[in-house]
């Protein structure tokens, strides 16, 4: 017997973006199953989005998206963040020879999977979609908000071979650096019980030879290698997982932080990562199932929709010649019927409101009435100011000095009074 309801479609989606590689002379499509363990542990349900030629125009048949994970893959192209190669300012062709000889798995570019995984963060920017980027994925979120990469660290980080080891083949899985851990920030929250001295080092493993080179401007830096590479970041106006916020980038790999021939994490933080990121995955799948159940908007007749429009070109007339100045000038004839339209409407609905709120709404009217009259004081005033300046700049410096002095005394006098005026007009305890 089935289970009721049915779970699979009430969880939220997680979407992930597969990688591919050769086996038995063909390709193969995978995720790694600790990332699938990890959010399905955590109350999500995992969506591969397989690396298939033409899958970046069919993005909107995985629709709705409540999160998106991506992990794992080949170098990110560089002429996507203005790296190039030899000739153009990036590695040289010698150096671009011997980072494929050394890294041939990475260092292969795979533009479908670039063009998938940059159209999926993009979209959950533009969006507020929850996002959390591993290693490449990471990488792929500082390229979509305008950030740079290193093509390798070992080449253009001159400090990197000698401060740490990003990449070690002989110890894949068991090699690890450390990182200092900025306080302040969830990844410090995350592991704040195993972190060791003043510094906040933490321990990690690493399997990279590229990374962030120019963090985009929108992101703050959660964690730093010795050599300055950052090892993670965040957007902190975009982090609050119980409000569906989530956007991070970690360039190591906390899912496989584990003790040698065990499942156990190397600390108690490594899963949280994790565990933030569905939480806000659940919550976004909230907050649209709560807009969905709003009641929809009655369409407008045709007449009604004439008014709109009538209306908002009202406000929208108003507001831009609050916003202009008097680089606006003064309203044509056309313009002053649509201000009077708008300020109409809003002197005459007042049914069914409390006395102040009608009071605002008569206000709101008079303001868009008086747009035009508003930028014609703004001209008055600059003539004004621009008659002085030129009467002054003919005054001596001791004529200055004596109006200076006269407009400051003024100033205090009246400043005076009028204090004096509000403490008299002010009612008796």
């Amino acid at each position: 017997m089935s289970p009721s309801p049915d779970l699979a479609r009430i969880l939220p989606r997680v979407l992930i973006v597969s990688r591919r590689t050769v086996r038995k002379n063909k390709f193969v499509d995978f995720v790694g199953e600790y990332h699938l363990d990890l959010i399905v542990g955590y109350g999500a349900v995992p969506v591969i989005v397989p690396r298939v030629a033409g899958v970046h125009t069919l993005l909107d048949s995985f629709e709705p998206i409540h999160g998106v994970l991506l992990c794992e893959g080949e170098d990110v192209d560089p002429s996507l963040y203005g790296g190039g190669g030899a000739g153009s300012g990036g590695l040289s062709a010698e150096q671009l020879d011997a980072v494929r000889s050394l890294h041939p798995s990475d260092a292969a570019i795979d533009h479908e999977k670039d063009s998938i995984e940059l159209r999926l963060a993009r979209r959950c920017l533009e969006r507020n979609i929850p996002f959390l980027g591993i290693c490449r994925g990471s990488q792929v979120l500082n390229v979509a908000c305008g950030g740079t990469l290193y093509q390798d660290v070992d080449h253009e980080l001159p400090a990197a071979a000698a401060a740490v080891r990003h990449i070690n083949y002989d110890n894949y899985d068991g090699h690890r650096h450390p990182v200092r851990v900025l306080p302040g920030t969830p990844l410090h929250e995350w592991f704040a019980e195993s972190l060791d001295g003043e510094d906040s080092r933490l321990t990690v493993n690493s399997y990279h030879h590229q990374g962030v080179r120019r963090l985009a401007e929108r992101f703050v830096p959660m964690a730093f290698a010795p050599d300055g590479l950052v090892e993670g970041f965040y957007d902190p106006d975009a982090y609050n997982p119980g409000e569906g916020k989530f956007i991070m980038g970690l360039q190591f790999h906390p899912e496989r932080m584990r003790k040698a021939g065990s499942d156990e994490f190397d600390y108690p933080g490594c899963p949280m990562a994790y565990q933030a990121f569905v939480r806000a995955v659940v919550a976004y799948q909230e907050k649209l199932a709560a807009a969905a159940a709003m009641p929809a908007s009655p369409k407008l007749n045709q007449e009604m929709e004439k008014q709109r429009k009538v209306l908002v070109r009202s406000f929208s007339l108003a507001k831009n010649l609050y916003v202009s100045g008097a680089e606006a000038g003064t309203p044509r004839p056309a313009e002053q019927r649509d201000l009077d339209a708008g300020a109409e409407f809003l002197e005459s609905n007042t049914a069914a409101l409390s006395v102040q709120q009608e009071k605002r709404l008569k206000q709101m009217g008079a303001t868009v009435r008086n747009a035009s009259g508003y930028i014609n004081r703004l001209k008055l005033n600059e003539e004004r100011e621009a008659a002085a300046r030129a009467l002054m700049a003919k005054m001596s410096i001791d004529q200055l000095s004596d109006l200076a002095s006269f407009y400051h005394i003024m100033g205090t006098i009246c400043s005076e009074v009028l204090d004096r005026k509000l403490h008299s007009a002010a009612p008796a305890p």
